[in-house]
């Protein structure tokens, strides 16, 4: 069994982002694509070696097993507590993000916190045009 002196230290330079991006909508395709487009960019981001947490590609899964609901007012609780302890918000630019409760919310909170915020282009994940 491992101890926890046996598990290595993160290198604590680097920030942890929180990747935020749209999720909720009426259609179970239209969720389940802004699920993948999320996971391509989180992967893509720790590829460019980014320590990143989505909150959408850790809890769709889990979501979809229980059946458990997709809005803002379920996961918020989750969402709000993670991204208090994260150094930096990226907003992936996917379609929707701008009218997103759950975006908007992340938003103001970081904002509250004085977190840094980032606005990513899902395709090439640079720097939105604004």
């Amino acid at each position: 069994m491992t101890t926890l002196k046996e598990i290595p230290i993160l290198n604590m330079q680097k920030p942890l982002i929180y990747l935020a991006s749209p999720y909720s909508h009426p259609d179970p395709q239209m969720r389940h694509h802004r699920f993948v487009q999320v996971c391509r960019a989180a992967a893509r981001l720790m590829q460019a070696g980014h320590i990143v947490f989505s909150p959408i590609a850790h809890s769709h899964s889990i979501a979809e097993y229980e059946e458990l609901p997709g809005n803002w007012e379920f996961w918020q609780e989750f969402c709000l507590a993670t991204l208090g302890r994260c150094d930096q918000l990226w907003i992936l630019c996917l379609d929707g993000w701008e009218v997103s409760t759950g975006v908007n919310a992340e938003i103001q909170i970081a904002r509250d916190r004085n977190i840094f915020i980032q606005h990513i282009n899902p395709n090439s994940l640079h720097l939105c045009d604004d």
